[in-house]
């Protein structure tokens, strides 16, 4: 019986949602759909990528120290005699000065010199000593110090000479190697 009374009051509530007025809802869809209809503008066109072709690798490092030329060359005693291109290269000239950090100092006693531990950028730590070279620039260890290494590099001077000038590496401090 209870079941009766539940089909008889769902079958109540359909009929009273089937007599609505849905004038206003037709008149609305009418009206939209005789309206202006949007437009998606184009996209825009892409310009094709083109290659850089980077062709100052042979000049100076902008991120090395300039050389002034112009007051150098015009001092006769800053003159030095060409570096030795038949010398054998040692492992750090295939690097500038800026791709090299100081990292610390070693004495193996108390009268013998002191040797430099210098990083470069692929990780590698290389021990060095007066006299040694490093850099690009025909760099030479003049002096080694617990917080610098000092540096002289033979440049060309622009007018088919060359001349000398000072570098430091600094000690570079951070945790680890």
């Amino acid at each position: 019986m209870m079941r009766h009374i539940l089909l008889l009051l769902f079958t109540l509530n359909l009929a009273a949602c089937g007599g609505s007025d849905l004038t206003d809802l037709e008149e609305f869809v009418a009206q939209t759909a005789a309206g202006p209809r949007g437009r998606i503008p184009p996209l825009p066109e892409f310009k094709p990528y083109s290659a850089f072709i980077y062709s100052a690798s042979a000049l100076r490092s902008p991120f090395e120290s300039p050389v002034l030329f112009d007051e150098l060359a015009s001092r006769q005693d800053n003159l030095v005699e060409p570096p030795d291109e038949n010398r054998r290269k040692d492992a750090l000239e295939s690097f500038s000065l800026g791709e090299l950090s100081y990292r610390g100092v070693l004495s193996k006693g108390d009268d013998s010199e002191l040797v430099a531990l210098v990083r470069t950028t692929s990780g590698q730590v290389v021990q060095t000593k007066l006299g040694d070279y490093l850099g690009k620039n025909n760099g030479k260890i003049i002096g080694i110090s617990e917080n610098k290494i000092d540096v002289i590099e033979t440049v060309p001077n622009g007018s088919g000479g060359w001349i000398s000038r000072p570098q430091t590496l600094g000690l570079h401090e951070s945790g680890g190697f």
